[in-house]
């Protein structure tokens, strides 16, 4: 049978005898391309990913989409209605077929108050999540689109081994993906990325996008977060 146990983010919590919530959970599979949580939705569940990868976008009234995040196996979402009862702030969408397991807000709470360990852990990522949405605001604030996706490319790479040095992006992302991830055009990616590969900053391959010089990004975003002060 499954058990949240088996969850990533649960693991290692000994203040809490998870077995005596399991029959309260309930287990889904989704399709890619389907609609988790809508944007303004009046549900309150958690939802903890399995298996799979789902998206996190904020969607404007004209069309325009803005990617907050990208969330794989062992992380949850959700939380902030069962936390708040207020709707859905944001949209959700499964990448690749995926499993959850839902949690209902009043299970969570429950949870929440039941373990010091789980409630400390939620914390902390919630934490973690505000500090990110405030570098990422402020880079949205006082960089251009050119070191605006110096930025997110380097959060969204990973090193590249054997080199000590490198990190790639993998896989390669779509420029659309990108646009929606900085707020800019599709086709100001495209000639940003151009400008890259031009000036030894970036280096397609099949597999991703190489970084070569991570450090020489950085230095140029700290030196653009200068001249704007």
């Amino acid at each position: 049978m499954a058990s949240i146990a088996q969850i990533g983010f649960f693991q290692g919590i000994g203040d809490l005898d998870l077995a005596r919530f399991d029959h309260r959970c309930v287990w889904r599979k989704v399709d890619e391309g389907q609609t988790i949580i809508d944007f303004d939705d009046s549900s309150s569940d958690v939802y903890f990913l399995v298996s799979g990868d789902v998206r996190i976008q904020l969607r404007t009234m004209g069309g325009r989409e803005f990617i907050l995040a990208d969330l794989r196996a062992g992380e949850f979402f959700g939380e902030l209605a069962a936390i708040d009862g207020e709707p859905r702030s944001a949209n959700v969408t499964a990448l690749t077929r995926a499993t959850i397991c839902i949690v209902g807000a009043g299970l969570f709470r429950e949870m929440l108050a039941s373990s010091a360990t789980l409630s400390g852990r939620v914390m902390r990522l919630l934490a973690r999540r505000v500090r990110d949405l405030n570098a990422r605001l402020l880079e949205h604030a006082v960089l251009d689109v050119r070191h605006n996706l110096y930025a997110e490319l380097l959060r969204l790479s990973i090193p590249r081994m054997p080199s000590l040095l490198a990190r790639i992006v993998s896989p390669p992302p779509y420029h659309h993906v990108l646009a929606a991830r900085i707020g800019c055009r599709r086709e100001q990616i495209t000639r940003e990325l151009r400008a890259m590969e031009r000036d030894g900053l970036m280096q397609k391959t099949r597999g991703g996008l190489i970084l070569p010089d991570p450090d020489a990004l950085r230095h140029r975003i700290a030196q653009k977060m200068q001249e704007v002060g």
